[in-house]
């Protein structure tokens, strides 16, 4: 056997004895990190993940007497650095988020809303057809061709719909006492407008 061949039986070995004790001594490394109360209970698997990381660098697995004792003072040690890295962080205070600028316009989100509304109303103004026509066209940028196929239409009557649908539309919202008030379901379902 050539030494390239024996290294990777070595290490093949190695990882399979740390895959073993992964699954053998996960559950108990959680409890035992758990009971020190060092670390927060939504660091438990993030410090045990370190544990498993430390064991998987150290290329000497085969040294190892008892594995149980080892991984456990791995896990007191990742733990103690854990908890004092913990303390070193700046704490969180909610005062601080009233110091929190905020860049966001409302008055632009509240007419960006609105816009969308009057568009989803003025589309429910359509033709079911015509409805589908454009949201083929426009949602999912479908060609005349593509939607006559998939509508069983001919392409003329596909440009005509896209053509009065649009006509209809800014007709629509461009005369604010013509804006419809009232929701289609089908216009106000879904994510195209």
């Amino acid at each position: 056997m050539s030494s390239d061949n024996l290294n990777r039986s070595t290490i093949g070995e190695a990882q399979g004895r740390l895959a073993e004790w992964f699954r053998e001594l996960r559950a108990p490394l959680r409890r035992f990190i758990a009971k020190r109360r060092s670390v927060a209970q939504c660091d438990l698997d993030d410090v045990a993940q370190e544990v498993f990381l430390r064991l998987l660098r150290y290329d000497r697995a085969e040294l190892v007497a008892d594995p149980r004792s080892y991984v456990f003072k791995i896990a007191a040690n990742v733990s103690s650095e854990w908890s004092m890295r913990a303390r070193q962080r700046l704490p969180h205070e909610s005062s601080w988020l009233d110091e929190l600028a905020d860049d966001a316009d409302i008055s632009e989100d509240a007419e960006r809303a609105e816009r969308a509304a009057d568009l989803r109303a003025a589309l429910a103004s359509l033709s079911p057809r015509a409805r589908e026509v454009m949201r083929l066209h426009f949602g999912e940028g479908l060609t005349h061709a593509a939607i006559s196929n998939q509508l069983n239409l001919t392409q003329r009557i596909v440009k005509r719909e896209i053509v009065s649908a649009c006509a209809r539309l800014r007709e629509l919202l461009t005369e604010p006492r013509n804006r419809p008030t009232t929701l289609d379901s089908t216009a106000a379902s879904g994510n195209w407008p």
